[in-house]
Protein backbone atom coordinates (compact mmCIF):
# COMPACT_ATOMS: atom_id res chain seq x y z
CA UNK A 1 0.00 0.00 0.00
CA UNK A 2 1.40 3.68 -1.20
CA UNK A 3 1.66 5.81 1.56
CA UNK A 4 0.05 9.18 1.13
CA UNK A 5 2.98 11.76 1.26
CA UNK A 6 0.68 14.90 2.74
CA UNK A 7 -0.53 12.47 5.46
CA UNK A 8 -1.15 15.16 8.34
CA UNK A 9 -0.90 14.35 12.20
CA UNK A 10 -3.31 15.31 15.04
CA UNK A 11 -1.47 16.58 18.04
CA UNK A 12 -2.67 18.83 20.88
CA UNK A 13 -0.98 21.47 22.33
CA UNK A 14 -1.81 23.62 25.82
CA UNK A 15 -2.79 26.94 25.36
CA UNK A 16 -0.99 27.86 28.44
CA UNK A 17 2.35 26.44 28.43
CA UNK A 18 2.95 24.95 25.22
CA UNK A 19 2.59 21.22 26.09
CA UNK A 20 2.15 18.45 23.51
CA UNK A 21 0.68 15.38 23.40
CA UNK A 22 -0.93 12.72 20.69
CA UNK A 23 -3.82 12.15 22.35
CA UNK A 24 -6.78 14.95 24.02
CA UNK A 25 -6.54 15.14 27.84
CA UNK A 26 -9.07 17.16 30.26
CA UNK A 27 -5.62 18.35 31.98
CA UNK A 28 -2.73 19.52 30.94
CA UNK A 29 0.43 17.33 32.39
CA UNK A 30 2.74 19.85 32.16
CA UNK A 31 1.06 23.04 34.31
CA UNK A 32 -1.87 21.25 35.77
CA UNK A 33 -4.35 23.50 33.65
CA UNK A 34 -8.01 22.39 32.73
CA UNK A 35 -9.62 22.11 29.43
CA UNK A 36 -6.27 24.25 27.59
CA UNK A 37 -5.27 21.33 25.30
CA UNK A 38 -6.25 22.41 21.60
CA UNK A 39 -5.98 20.74 18.09
CA UNK A 40 -3.59 21.29 15.97
CA UNK A 41 -2.91 19.56 12.84
CA UNK A 42 0.63 19.29 11.27
CA UNK A 43 1.83 17.86 8.05
CA UNK A 44 4.75 14.58 8.09
CA UNK A 45 6.21 15.59 4.79
CA UNK A 46 7.37 19.36 5.90
CA UNK A 47 8.84 17.65 8.88
CA UNK A 48 10.67 15.34 7.00
CA UNK A 49 11.94 17.86 4.74
CA UNK A 50 13.09 20.09 8.09
CA UNK A 51 14.95 16.81 8.94
CA UNK A 52 16.58 16.65 5.74
CA UNK A 53 17.51 20.56 6.00
CA UNK A 54 19.05 20.18 9.14
CA UNK A 55 20.92 17.20 7.75
CA UNK A 56 22.62 19.01 5.07
CA UNK A 57 23.25 22.25 6.73
CA UNK A 58 25.12 19.90 9.47
CA UNK A 59 27.12 18.73 6.81
CA UNK A 60 27.88 21.85 5.14
CA UNK A 61 28.93 23.49 8.32
CA UNK A 62 32.61 23.49 7.35
CA UNK A 63 31.79 25.79 4.42
CA UNK A 64 29.42 28.43 6.26
CA UNK A 65 31.09 31.22 7.09
CA UNK A 66 33.00 31.17 10.63
CA UNK A 67 32.11 33.50 13.46
CA UNK A 68 35.05 34.17 15.48
CA UNK A 69 34.95 35.77 19.29
CA UNK A 70 36.12 39.48 19.31
CA UNK A 71 37.81 40.76 22.48
CA UNK A 72 34.78 42.85 24.19
CA UNK A 73 37.01 46.22 24.50
CA UNK A 74 36.91 46.46 20.74
CA UNK A 75 33.30 45.69 19.94
CA UNK A 76 32.05 49.48 18.86
CA UNK A 77 30.14 51.01 21.58
CA UNK A 78 26.52 53.13 21.16
CA UNK A 79 25.53 55.47 22.95
CA UNK A 80 21.77 54.90 23.36
CA UNK A 81 19.49 57.84 22.40
CA UNK A 82 16.03 58.22 24.14
CA UNK A 83 13.16 59.71 23.00
CA UNK A 84 11.42 62.07 25.42
CA UNK A 85 7.64 61.67 26.08
CA UNK A 86 4.98 62.71 28.00
CA UNK A 87 3.63 61.95 30.43
CA UNK A 88 6.82 62.02 32.48
CA UNK A 89 5.62 59.49 34.79
CA UNK A 90 5.89 57.06 32.04
CA UNK A 91 8.81 58.52 30.90
CA UNK A 92 10.80 57.50 33.84
CA UNK A 93 9.50 54.18 34.11
CA UNK A 94 10.94 53.20 30.96
CA UNK A 95 13.75 54.85 32.12
CA UNK A 96 13.83 58.17 30.65
CA UNK A 97 12.29 57.79 27.21
CA UNK A 98 12.09 54.94 24.51
CA UNK A 99 15.14 53.95 22.84
CA UNK A 100 15.04 53.40 19.00
CA UNK A 101 14.97 49.45 18.41
CA UNK A 102 13.72 48.63 21.85
CA UNK A 103 10.86 46.49 22.05
CA UNK A 104 8.33 46.62 24.67
CA UNK A 105 5.72 44.55 26.32
CA UNK A 106 2.45 46.45 28.27
CA UNK A 107 0.31 44.13 30.13
CA UNK A 108 -2.60 44.33 32.39
CA UNK A 109 -6.25 43.23 33.54
CA UNK A 110 -9.03 44.03 30.14
CA UNK A 111 -10.25 47.87 30.15
CA UNK A 112 -7.77 49.14 33.08
CA UNK A 113 -6.14 51.67 30.03
CA UNK A 114 -3.06 49.66 27.85
CA UNK A 115 -4.52 50.98 24.76
CA UNK A 116 -5.91 54.18 25.92
CA UNK A 117 -1.95 54.54 27.13
CA UNK A 118 -0.57 53.95 23.69
CA UNK A 119 -2.83 55.57 22.06
CA UNK A 120 -2.44 58.96 23.57
CA UNK A 121 1.40 58.19 22.92
CA UNK A 122 1.23 57.12 19.57
CA UNK A 123 -0.44 60.59 19.24
CA UNK A 124 2.24 62.51 20.53
CA UNK A 125 4.71 61.18 18.78
CA UNK A 126 2.84 61.64 15.62
CA UNK A 127 2.06 65.52 16.65
CA UNK A 128 6.00 65.69 16.75
CA UNK A 129 6.36 65.17 12.69
CA UNK A 130 6.97 61.03 12.76
CA UNK A 131 5.22 58.04 11.76
CA UNK A 132 3.06 55.49 13.89
CA UNK A 133 1.86 52.68 12.80
CA UNK A 134 -1.07 50.91 15.58
CA UNK A 135 -1.78 47.50 14.19
CA UNK A 136 -4.96 46.51 15.43
CA UNK A 137 -6.28 42.77 15.65
CA UNK A 138 -8.82 43.29 18.29
CA UNK A 139 -10.53 46.68 17.36
CA UNK A 140 -12.45 47.85 14.60
CA UNK A 141 -10.45 50.69 13.66
CA UNK A 142 -13.60 52.77 13.71
CA UNK A 143 -13.16 51.85 17.52
CA UNK A 144 -9.73 53.21 17.18
CA UNK A 145 -9.91 56.38 15.64
CA UNK A 146 -13.09 57.32 18.47
CA UNK A 147 -10.76 57.14 20.89
CA UNK A 148 -7.47 58.82 19.18
CA UNK A 149 -10.23 62.04 18.63
CA UNK A 150 -11.47 61.79 21.88
CA UNK A 151 -7.91 62.45 23.37
CA UNK A 152 -6.48 64.51 20.31
CA UNK A 153 -4.41 61.84 19.45
CA UNK A 154 -5.70 62.08 15.72
CA UNK A 155 -3.26 62.87 13.60
CA UNK A 156 -1.96 62.84 9.91
CA UNK A 157 1.11 60.69 10.75
CA UNK A 158 -1.03 58.23 12.85
CA UNK A 159 -1.20 55.06 10.70
CA UNK A 160 -3.82 52.49 11.47
CA UNK A 161 -3.55 49.19 10.42
CA UNK A 162 -6.47 46.33 10.49
CA UNK A 163 -4.92 43.06 9.75
CA UNK A 164 -4.03 40.09 11.91
CA UNK A 165 -1.76 38.11 9.71
CA UNK A 166 1.79 39.80 10.96
CA UNK A 167 3.76 38.90 7.81
CA UNK A 168 1.65 41.39 6.10
CA UNK A 169 1.81 44.23 7.66
CA UNK A 170 5.62 43.63 8.52
CA UNK A 171 6.81 43.44 4.85
CA UNK A 172 5.67 46.63 3.81
CA UNK A 173 7.17 48.45 7.08
CA UNK A 174 10.75 47.24 6.13
CA UNK A 175 10.55 49.51 3.68
CA UNK A 176 9.53 52.69 5.00
CA UNK A 177 9.52 52.13 8.75
CA UNK A 178 7.98 53.91 11.54
CA UNK A 179 9.39 55.80 14.40
CA UNK A 180 7.10 53.54 16.47
CA UNK A 181 4.87 50.59 15.95
CA UNK A 182 2.27 49.59 17.99
CA UNK A 183 0.43 45.98 18.11
CA UNK A 184 -2.41 45.26 19.74
CA UNK A 185 -2.55 42.56 20.86
CA UNK A 186 0.18 39.53 20.52
CA UNK A 187 -2.60 37.38 21.79
CA UNK A 188 -4.59 38.43 18.29
CA UNK A 189 -2.10 38.66 15.95
CA UNK A 190 -0.87 35.42 13.48
CA UNK A 191 1.51 33.98 12.08
CA UNK A 192 1.28 32.36 8.30
CA UNK A 193 3.72 29.61 9.02
CA UNK A 194 2.01 28.01 11.83
CA UNK A 195 -0.84 25.68 12.03
CA UNK A 196 -3.28 26.95 14.39
CA UNK A 197 -5.32 29.75 15.79
CA UNK A 198 -3.88 33.12 17.59
CA UNK A 199 -3.29 32.83 21.24
CA UNK A 200 -1.68 29.55 20.74
CA UNK A 201 2.04 29.14 22.60
CA UNK A 202 3.32 28.34 19.18
CA UNK A 203 1.39 31.68 17.73
CA UNK A 204 2.92 33.66 20.25
CA UNK A 205 6.52 32.61 20.25
CA UNK A 206 6.39 33.09 16.36
CA UNK A 207 5.22 36.18 16.07
CA UNK A 208 6.67 37.29 18.91
CA UNK A 209 10.16 36.33 17.38
CA UNK A 210 9.00 38.31 13.93
CA UNK A 211 8.60 41.61 16.19
CA UNK A 212 11.91 41.55 17.53
CA UNK A 213 13.36 40.81 14.35
CA UNK A 214 11.79 43.95 12.93
CA UNK A 215 12.63 45.83 16.04
CA UNK A 216 16.03 45.57 15.80
CA UNK A 217 16.27 45.69 12.16
CA UNK A 218 14.73 48.92 11.56
CA UNK A 219 15.54 50.19 14.52
CA UNK A 220 11.68 50.81 15.67
CA UNK A 221 10.40 50.92 18.99
CA UNK A 222 7.68 48.31 19.45
CA UNK A 223 5.17 48.56 21.76
CA UNK A 224 2.94 44.83 22.29
CA UNK A 225 -0.09 44.90 24.16
CA UNK A 226 -0.18 41.35 26.60
CA UNK A 227 -3.16 40.21 27.99
CA UNK A 228 -3.18 38.09 31.46
CA UNK A 229 -4.39 35.42 32.81
CA UNK A 230 -7.02 34.56 35.50
CA UNK A 231 -4.39 34.21 38.11
CA UNK A 232 -3.06 37.82 36.98
CA UNK A 233 -0.15 36.75 35.06
CA UNK A 234 1.11 37.62 31.50
CA UNK A 235 -0.55 35.06 28.85
CA UNK A 236 1.79 33.42 26.52
CA UNK A 237 5.01 31.62 27.37
CA UNK A 238 7.67 32.86 29.12
CA UNK A 239 10.28 32.99 26.37
CA UNK A 240 8.35 36.01 25.40
CA UNK A 241 9.18 38.11 28.71
CA UNK A 242 12.83 36.80 27.67
CA UNK A 243 12.39 38.36 24.02
CA UNK A 244 11.81 41.92 25.17
CA UNK A 245 13.54 44.50 25.98
CA UNK A 246 10.75 46.00 29.12
CA UNK A 247 8.03 44.25 30.80
CA UNK A 248 5.35 47.19 31.96
CA UNK A 249 2.67 46.01 33.91
CA UNK A 250 -0.62 47.40 35.33
CA UNK A 251 -1.06 46.57 38.32
CA UNK A 252 -4.16 45.30 39.50
CA UNK A 253 -5.89 47.81 42.72
CA UNK A 254 -9.17 49.15 43.84
CA UNK A 255 -8.41 52.80 43.80
CA UNK A 256 -11.24 53.94 41.21
CA UNK A 257 -9.21 55.60 38.63
CA UNK A 258 -5.92 55.44 39.76
CA UNK A 259 -3.68 53.48 37.41
CA UNK A 260 -0.30 51.67 38.37
CA UNK A 261 2.10 50.54 35.75
CA UNK A 262 4.92 48.91 37.13
CA UNK A 263 8.58 48.00 35.24
CA UNK A 264 9.27 44.04 36.05
CA UNK A 265 12.16 44.32 33.46
CA UNK A 266 14.31 46.89 32.01
CA UNK A 267 17.54 46.62 29.76
CA UNK A 268 17.82 50.60 29.95
CA UNK A 269 16.56 51.81 32.97
CA UNK A 270 15.72 50.60 36.65
CA UNK A 271 13.25 47.56 37.49
CA UNK A 272 10.35 48.28 40.04
CA UNK A 273 9.95 51.95 38.71
CA UNK A 274 6.59 52.82 39.55
CA UNK A 275 3.99 55.67 37.69
CA UNK A 276 0.96 56.83 38.98
CA UNK A 277 -1.47 58.21 36.57
CA UNK A 278 -5.39 58.88 36.67
CA UNK A 279 -7.83 57.93 34.03
CA UNK A 280 -9.95 60.84 32.27
CA UNK A 281 -11.93 60.87 29.59
CA UNK A 282 -9.04 62.89 27.90
CA UNK A 283 -6.99 59.92 28.51
CA UNK A 284 -4.35 59.00 31.49
CA UNK A 285 -3.05 61.57 33.59
CA UNK A 286 0.09 61.69 36.07
CA UNK A 287 -0.14 62.03 39.63
CA UNK A 288 2.23 64.14 40.48
CA UNK A 289 2.05 63.81 44.54
CA UNK A 290 1.55 59.95 44.81
CA UNK A 291 2.32 59.83 48.69
CA UNK A 292 -0.33 62.33 49.14
CA UNK A 293 -2.91 60.60 47.05
CA UNK A 294 -1.85 57.26 49.11
CA UNK A 295 -2.81 58.90 52.55
CA UNK A 296 -5.76 60.41 51.17
CA UNK A 297 -8.80 59.81 53.45
CA UNK A 298 -6.71 58.97 56.80
CA UNK A 299 -8.52 59.71 59.91
CA UNK A 300 -6.24 61.04 62.71
CA UNK A 301 -6.65 59.47 66.07
CA UNK A 302 -7.82 55.78 64.95
CA UNK A 303 -6.14 53.18 66.54
CA UNK A 304 -4.77 50.29 64.32
CA UNK A 305 -2.62 52.87 61.58
CA UNK A 306 0.68 53.28 60.44
CA UNK A 307 2.51 55.19 58.27
CA UNK A 308 5.78 53.78 56.88
CA UNK A 309 7.58 54.73 53.92
CA UNK A 310 8.32 52.28 50.73
CA UNK A 311 10.89 52.76 47.36
CA UNK A 312 9.29 52.17 44.29
CA UNK A 313 12.47 51.96 41.85
CA UNK A 314 13.67 55.34 43.12
CA UNK A 315 10.73 56.84 44.14
CA UNK A 316 9.78 56.94 48.14
CA UNK A 317 5.91 56.74 48.41
CA UNK A 318 4.25 57.26 51.89
CA UNK A 319 2.04 54.57 52.55
CA UNK A 320 -0.94 53.38 55.47
CA UNK A 321 -0.41 50.03 57.07
CA UNK A 322 -4.23 48.98 58.75
CA UNK A 323 -4.39 46.73 61.30
CA UNK A 324 -7.39 45.26 63.23
CA UNK A 325 -7.23 42.71 65.82
CA UNK A 326 -10.48 41.63 67.28
CA UNK A 327 -11.46 38.63 70.05
CA UNK A 328 -12.02 35.46 67.87
CA UNK A 329 -15.63 33.87 68.05
CA UNK A 330 -14.33 30.76 66.97
CA UNK A 331 -11.80 28.14 67.81
CA UNK A 332 -9.28 28.88 64.87
CA UNK A 333 -8.61 32.87 64.83
CA UNK A 334 -8.97 34.37 61.01
CA UNK A 335 -6.01 35.88 59.27
CA UNK A 336 -7.56 38.16 56.78
CA UNK A 337 -4.26 40.36 54.43
CA UNK A 338 -4.69 42.68 51.60
CA UNK A 339 -1.68 44.11 49.91
CA UNK A 340 0.70 41.89 51.65
CA UNK A 341 2.13 38.31 51.62
CA UNK A 342 -0.22 36.40 54.39
CA UNK A 343 2.86 34.50 55.50
CA UNK A 344 4.74 37.76 56.44
CA UNK A 345 1.95 38.85 58.40
CA UNK A 346 1.72 35.95 60.20
CA UNK A 347 5.87 36.32 61.31
CA UNK A 348 5.29 39.39 61.88
CA UNK A 349 2.40 38.81 64.41
CA UNK A 350 5.14 35.69 66.18
CA UNK A 351 7.42 37.78 66.34
CA UNK A 352 5.38 40.48 68.00
CA UNK A 353 3.92 37.91 70.19
CA UNK A 354 6.99 36.01 71.22
CA UNK A 355 9.47 39.10 70.97
CA UNK A 356 7.37 42.23 71.89
CA UNK A 357 5.28 40.54 75.06
CA UNK A 358 2.08 41.17 73.07
CA UNK A 359 -0.76 38.17 73.45
CA UNK A 360 -2.47 38.15 70.11
CA UNK A 361 -3.69 34.23 70.79
CA UNK A 362 -7.33 33.95 70.38
CA UNK A 363 -7.34 37.46 68.31
CA UNK A 364 -8.93 37.53 64.49
CA UNK A 365 -6.35 39.24 62.66
CA UNK A 366 -7.25 41.86 59.26
CA UNK A 367 -4.41 43.79 57.56
CA UNK A 368 -4.66 45.67 54.77
CA UNK A 369 -2.55 48.47 52.88
CA UNK A 370 -4.82 51.31 51.94
CA UNK A 371 -4.96 52.71 48.23
CA UNK A 372 -4.48 49.16 47.00
CA UNK A 373 -0.85 49.23 46.99
CA UNK A 374 1.15 45.61 46.65
CA UNK A 375 4.03 45.84 48.84
CA UNK A 376 7.62 43.75 49.30
CA UNK A 377 9.62 46.50 51.04
CA UNK A 378 11.35 45.26 54.31
CA UNK A 379 10.88 48.40 55.34
CA UNK A 380 7.58 48.31 56.71
CA UNK A 381 7.55 45.47 59.29
CA UNK A 382 8.07 48.00 62.13
CA UNK A 383 5.27 49.86 60.41
CA UNK A 384 2.93 46.83 60.38
CA UNK A 385 4.35 45.90 63.62
CA UNK A 386 3.20 49.03 65.28
CA UNK A 387 0.01 49.00 63.51
CA UNK A 388 -1.17 45.64 64.99
CA UNK A 389 0.22 46.68 68.58
CA UNK A 390 -2.24 49.99 68.57
CA UNK A 391 -4.88 47.66 67.55
CA UNK A 392 -4.94 44.99 70.08
CA UNK A 393 -3.57 47.71 72.83
CA UNK A 394 -6.93 50.11 71.49
CA UNK A 395 -4.64 52.66 71.61
CA UNK A 396 -4.16 55.13 68.64
CA UNK A 397 -0.24 55.97 67.34
CA UNK A 398 0.96 59.59 66.91
CA UNK A 399 -0.25 61.22 63.82
CA UNK A 400 3.33 62.51 63.29
CA UNK A 401 5.05 59.84 63.27
CA UNK A 402 6.55 57.32 60.48
CA UNK A 403 8.35 54.22 61.12
CA UNK A 404 10.60 52.28 59.00
CA UNK A 405 12.62 49.47 60.07
CA UNK A 406 12.90 45.83 59.10
CA UNK A 407 12.25 42.84 61.59
CA UNK A 408 14.54 39.96 62.06
CA UNK A 409 13.10 36.26 63.58
CA UNK A 410 15.03 37.24 66.85
CA UNK A 411 13.09 40.52 67.06
CA UNK A 412 16.28 42.84 66.24
CA UNK A 413 15.61 45.96 63.99
CA UNK A 414 17.75 46.25 60.97
CA UNK A 415 18.34 49.73 58.93
CA UNK A 416 17.13 50.21 55.86
CA UNK A 417 18.29 51.36 52.14
CA UNK A 418 17.86 54.83 51.38
CA UNK A 419 16.96 56.19 54.62
CA UNK A 420 17.36 60.08 54.24
CA UNK A 421 15.27 59.94 51.31
CA UNK A 422 12.35 58.38 53.05
CA UNK A 423 12.79 60.67 55.75
CA UNK A 424 12.82 63.87 53.77
CA UNK A 425 9.24 62.42 51.65
CA UNK A 426 7.84 62.30 55.61
CA UNK A 427 8.76 65.52 56.52
CA UNK A 428 7.69 66.97 53.23
CA UNK A 429 3.75 65.94 54.40
CA UNK A 430 4.42 66.95 57.41
CA UNK A 431 6.21 64.12 59.79
CA UNK A 432 7.98 65.23 62.41
CA UNK A 433 8.95 61.61 64.31
CA UNK A 434 10.21 59.04 63.32
CA UNK A 435 11.02 55.66 64.69
CA UNK A 436 14.24 53.65 62.74
CA UNK A 437 15.71 50.44 63.46
CA UNK A 438 19.59 51.32 63.70
CA UNK A 439 22.43 49.81 65.34
CA UNK A 440 24.21 53.07 65.95
CA UNK A 441 22.14 56.17 66.23
CA UNK A 442 25.48 58.12 65.29
CA UNK A 443 24.75 56.98 61.74
CA UNK A 444 21.34 58.15 61.45
CA UNK A 445 21.28 61.15 58.77
CA UNK A 446 19.90 64.51 60.36
CA UNK A 447 16.99 65.72 58.38
CA UNK A 448 15.35 69.29 59.27
CA UNK A 449 12.38 69.41 61.69
CA UNK A 450 12.56 65.86 62.05
CA UNK A 451 13.27 63.91 65.13
CA UNK A 452 14.53 60.67 64.34
CA UNK A 453 15.08 57.72 67.24
CA UNK A 454 16.87 54.93 66.79
CA UNK A 455 15.31 51.59 68.18
CA UNK A 456 16.83 47.98 68.27
CA UNK A 457 14.73 45.48 68.96
CA UNK A 458 10.69 45.00 68.70
CA UNK A 459 9.75 45.60 72.16
CA UNK A 460 11.84 48.95 72.26
CA UNK A 461 10.05 49.71 69.10
CA UNK A 462 7.02 49.47 71.02
CA UNK A 463 7.69 51.21 73.94
CA UNK A 464 9.15 54.07 72.39
CA UNK A 465 5.77 54.16 69.85
CA UNK A 466 3.44 54.72 72.94
CA UNK A 467 5.71 56.49 75.15
CA UNK A 468 4.14 59.79 74.15
CA UNK A 469 -0.34 58.45 73.94
CA UNK A 470 -0.40 58.21 77.77
CA UNK A 471 -1.95 54.90 79.73
CA UNK A 472 -2.43 52.42 77.09
CA UNK A 473 -4.50 48.53 77.71
CA UNK A 474 -2.31 45.87 77.18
Amino acid sequence: MVRNSKASTTRYECSDCGHHELRWMGRCPACDSWNTLVEMRTDSAPAARTEVRRRAAARNAGSAPISRPTPIGQIESSSTKRRPIEPEELSRVLGGGIVPGSLILLGGAPGVGKSTLLTMLCGQIAGQGEKVVYLSAEESGAQVRARAERMGAAHENFLLVEQPVLERVLGPLYEDPPAMLVVDSIQAVMSESIDGAPGLVSQIRTCGSLIADFARATDCAVFMIGHVTKDGDLAGPRVLEHLVDTVLYFEPQDQGEVRMVRAFKNRFGRTGELAVMEMTSTGLRPVRDASALFLAGRRQGENGSCVSCVMSGTRPLLVELQALLVNSQYGTPTRVVTGLDSKRVAQLGAILESRGGLQLTGQDTYVKVAGGLRLTDPAIDLGLTLAMASSLREVPLPVDLVALGEIGLTGELRPVTRLEMRLEEARAHGFRRAIVGAHDAQKLPRVKDMEIVAVRGVADAVNEAFARTGSARA
